[in-house]
């Protein structure tokens, strides 16, 4: 058996007013214990302050321990102290990807099946309008089936509250908003708009349904790249391999501005731009400190060409 004292980092925590506390870990050395034990045995000492909601860490050191790392490789002897902060309640990111790309899977049909609600009357959808209702449906139905099926999460949660503003990403830009765009009548089978141009050409839709397509079936490629890197049950990293990684480190970023590229140029809506814009600027965030991380973490051997999302740009 092997215990620790676990102390508050900072101020109290009101779940768990009896720390510091020393715990023991039963059935454990020192060599097999884990970080993860020491949040099972203090989410049973306090129910409220289940393991997801815990933050370990060394005393005096804000360098977080994943729950695989050891003690004795954390340097930690028998008796040692770590200290453990209250991140809150969490949520699993699983769930916040479901709940995201439900929104969409939910306004959109309700919005293209029932115009009355809005526009008070019957719309007669455009060839446009048919094929960007299918784009939308597949495009979120494909993030449902890899969110279920694929991806591997490096962060078991985050915050709760945090869902409001990830969801409205998805609810509102390419939700409602796009929605409320789309299937207007401005976009109708008769609208001037349509009629007589290119909107209304099928070679046109066609050869952006291709680009739409070719960006969709790029990106599940790279995502089922990506969860072969990383074993179950992990959180190991290795440098990505593969189709399309040879130009850039995140080409599921990528082709997902390819395909709502292809949206927004077939309809000329400046919501579908707007989104376009938003979604593009955040994914380059992402991919950026993702990119400086992968240098960092392997240096020389990671490949120098490459680009962060954009290729031979940035």
């Amino acid at each position: 058996m092997v215990s620790v004292t676990v102390s508050p980092a900072g101020k109290a925590i009101s779940i768990a007013r009896g720390l510091p506390f020393q715990f023991d870990i039963p059935g454990k050395q020192l060599e097999d214990a884990t970080i993860g034990d020491v949040k099972v045995a203090i989410a049973k000492k306090f129910r409220k302050f289940y393991p997801a909601r815990q933050r370990i860490t060394l005393k005096d050191n804000k360098d977080v321990l994943h729950d695989e790392v050891k003690l004795v490789d954390a340097g930690v002897v028998d008796g040692g102290e770590l200290s453990v902060k209250d991140l809150g309640h969490q949520i699993s990111w699983k769930s916040v990807f479901l709940i995201e790309y439900a929104g969409p899977l939910v306004i959109h049909p309700i919005l293209y099946h029932f115009p009355q609600l809005i526009w008070g009357g019957p719309v007669y959808h455009s060839m446009l309008q048919r094929f960007v209702y299918a784009f939308v449906m597949i495009h979120f139905a494909k993030r449902e089936f890899e969110t279920l099926f694929v991806h591997r999460f490096s962060h078991d949660t985050m915050p709760l509250m945090n869902i409001f503003k990830n969801s409205a990403h998805y609810h509102l830009g390419s939700g409602l908003f796009l929605a409320l765009a789309v299937y207007s009548p401005q976009y109708s089978a008769m609208s001037p708009y349509i009629r007589g141009t290119s909107r209304n050409d099928p070679l046109f839709i066609w050869v952006c349904t291709t680009v739409w397509a070719f960006a969709e079936v790029s990106n599940l490629i790279t995502h089922l790249n990506l969860r072969n890197l990383r074993p179950v049950g992990t959180r190991k990293r290795a440098i990505p391999q593969g189709y399309g990684f040879s130009l850039v480190s995140f080409p599921n970023y990528f082709f997902e501005t390819l395909a709502w590229l292809s949206i927004a140029y077939m309809t000329g809506s400046w919501t579908a731009y707007g989104f376009l814009f938003a979604a593009t600027g955040q994914m380059y965030i992402w991919a950026a400190k993702k990119h400086a991380a992968y240098k960092q973490e392997f240096g020389r051997a990671y490949p120098k060409q490459r680009k962060a999302m954009f290729p031979f740009i940035a």
